[in-house]
């Protein structure tokens, strides 16, 4: 449809409706659309993004790991606006945060990912909650905590934010310099590990510079009560940040993992395969009823 149709609140708010009642939409691709000279979002997705979204959403009768648990992601990078036009950043894509829900989704679990200001395809299987901020991050994490599995922090949430928001563009005057103050934003990690329930796997992760990225790691673990921490050294330029590849170290009470460089889908698997050993701990993984549970098996309260 045009893309003023589809932007429309009515349309908008039909297809929450939708959604709330458990129909699965599938976005719109962005593009040329059939009026003469238009682009914007309406576009009819491509027959293999039609297929996938179909597979994605058949039960294939074939048991798979992560079946009945439900996995929360954040992705992307906050932004904390400065002004009405500009505001402090980061240089995070969303692309480990992306590869973390749709290899999440691909064995089975159900996914609602976390997105910060990514522009990447999106995978129809997995559900998604636009945010800018951190607080609208932290918001919207807190809401999916309670009912997830798994918390797989990935998003780089900003730490400090203006004090002071200008309502319009700030201009440019004769001064040399333009002092900024920042106050400290509030650290969603650490609140949700808090207010954990038992069975909850939460998974940090952390940019850290040099030869100390281990040891901040695990220093990380230790004081937000997390079951593991995946860090990388962004003082290379050919991982984390904006590149297609990462290279990690999963940092857990019983010992790191190193995860080889290599693209961050496979990177994901390889994380994924250290939350699906957290959950199979003995004694750890309940299911509603208290009872001690088997992660990939259905349970009883997500019929």
């Amino acid at each position: 449809m045009n893309d003023q149709m589809y932007t429309h609140p009515a349309t908008q708010a039909n297809l929450e409706t939708l959604r709330a009642r458990g129909v699965a939409v599938l976005e719109p691709g962005t593009g040329r659309l059939g009026s003469k000279h238009e682009w914007g979002v309406g576009r009819l997705r491509e027959p293999a993004e039609l297929l996938a979204a179909c597979e994605a959403l058949v039960p294939s009768g074939t048991p798979r790991s992560m079946d009945g648990l439900r996995v929360l992601v954040t992705a992307g990078g906050t932004r904390e606006a400065i002004d009405s036009v500009r505001y402090i950043g980061n240089r995070s894509s969303g692309r480990m945060g992306w590869a973390l829900a749709d290899e999440a989704a691909r064995r089975g679990a159900t996914v609602t990912c976390v997105a910060a200001n990514v522009e990447l395809d999106r995978n129809p299987a997995v559900r998604y909650s636009d945010v800018e901020t951190a607080a609208e991050l932290g918001a919207a994490t807190t809401a999916g905590f309670e009912d997830c599995d798994v918390l797989l922090m990935a998003a780089a949430v900003a730490d400090y934010r203006p004090a002071q928001t200008a309502a319009t563009k700030l201009k440019k005057d004769a001064a040399a310099t333009l002092d900024l103050a920042l106050e400290r934003t509030d650290d969603v990690l650490m609140g949700l590990s808090a207010r954990r329930r038992p069975g909850q796997v939460l998974v940090g992760f952390a940019a850290e510079h040099g030869d100390a990225a281990v040891a901040s790691a695990r220093a990380k673990l230790e004081r937000k009560g997390l079951d593991a921490v995946v860090v990388n050294d962004i003082s290379r330029a050919d991982i984390g940040f904006d590149a297609v590849e990462n290279e990690v170290t999963i940092v857990t009470a019983a010992g790191d993992t190193e995860v080889p460089r290599a693209g961050k889908d496979e990177v994901a698997r390889a994380i994924l395969d250290r939350v699906e050993t957290l959950l199979s701990r003995p004694g750890y993984y309940k299911d509603a009823d208290g009872a001690p549970g088997t992660p990939g098996t259905h349970r009883p309260d997500r019929a």
